[in-house]
């Protein structure tokens, strides 16, 4: 018998480690990338370079993780959790890590989904069922959190990389 099944939603999380992970010669040739602006009124994720894509993903894989073990772990249902795109630690993080060399950025981004892949199958369906009360989303089940906050948001930032460096390297 083969061993346990992986959760499609990891496998995609993985995948899109490995573009990441895939795009570091590129990275490495455009060193040094110019800065954008990180907060949110100012100059709209969509215009970030590759530097700042790179830095977000970093720090929002963990930060996500941990907000679903808050879930998790939270004594009465829903449990408050997340944070907004206006999050002052969120941009401050960005702009600090975005100077950070690209190896141990992408190093972090693989990292933290083979966190996932580790974690995810020792959640049971009662906990996967748990909700969370998000300021924006609402109520959303622990399930649901992992499509929302991370798969598909890593996933989206996999295109917006491929773009900014399409963008970084195509004539003017």
């Amino acid at each position: 018998m083969d061993g346990p099944t992986i959760d499609p939603r990891i496998e995609r999380l993985l995948a899109a480690a490995t573009a990441f992970a895939a795009q570091r010669e590129r990275l490495e040739a455009g060193v040094p990338w110019p800065l954008h602006i990180v907060e949110h009124e100012a100059g709209p994720e969509s215009e970030w370079g590759p530097t700042e894509v790179l830095a977000h993903v970093s720090e929002m894989l963990p930060y996500w993780l941990g907000e679903i073990e808050r879930v998790l772990a939270g004594p009465v249902e829903p449990v408050p959790f997340g944070r907004v795109a206006e999050d002052r630690v969120r941009t401050l993080t960005i702009e600090r890590d975005r100077t950070l060399p690209v190896r141990e950025l992408l190093d972090r981004i693989v990292n933290s989904a083979d966190r996932y892949a580790r974690r995810w199958p020792t959640i049971t369906p009662a906990e996967l069922a748990r909700r969370g009360l998000h300021p924006r989303v609402g109520e959303i089940a622990v399930e649901d959190m992992l499509e929302r906050f991370v798969v598909s948001h890593a996933e989206g930032h996999v295109a917006q990389l491929a773009e900014a460096l399409g963008r970084a390297t195509s004539p003017s």
